[in-house]
């Protein structure tokens, strides 16, 4: 019993030492990171062009995550919720705009992309043309990439 007694308090004096306040270590956070192409990415602006086609403005929003922002060329207001961004396109679409992408640059992250530069819309019911400067950024939520931030202002003159 001499034996056991020692082994015991060691033991407990041990779990004393562990229920301490020292920090547990951090928690990892890891991530698989789905692979794109610039290729990839520039089909993404087309996807939300032809969907400004249809002129329908939940085709557009579809493209946007659920939580995201839309900094858009012709309104003073930041939209964020998809109700936001319908009320903003259901008057962009009035003049069935099309756009052209002038010049671009894309940053391809982890589960990110960003496409960056200068477009150009043409509105069929008015034929008038806008350049603009862009900026999109994406995210894979797992099954699609989709619009996290969009800036778009028309170019100075």
């Amino acid at each position: 019993m001499k034996i056991v007694l020692p082994s015991v308090l060691v033991v407990a004096t041990a779990l004393v030492g562990c229920s301490s306040d020292q920090p547990s270590p951090p928690k990892m956070y890891t991530e698989s990171c789905k692979v794109v192409s610039e290729a990839e990415v520039e089909s993404l602006f087309d996807r939300w062009n032809n969907s400004l086609r249809t002129g329908n403005s939940k085709n557009v929003v579809a493209n946007y995550a659920v939580r995201s922002v839309l900094l858009p060329t012709v309104s003073n207001r930041a939209r964020y919720t998809a109700n936001e961004k319908e009320d903003y396109f259901d008057h962009f679409l009035e003049d069935r705009p099309s756009g052209s992408i002038d010049l671009r640059t894309i940053e391809l992250g982890c589960n990110t992309a960003i496409d960056a530069g200068l477009y150009t819309f043409t509105f069929a019911k008015t034929g008038a043309t806008v350049s603009g400067r862009y900026t999109y950024t994406y995210r894979w939520d797992g099954t699609e990439w989709l619009i996290t931030s969009h800036h778009s202002s028309a170019m100075p003159e």
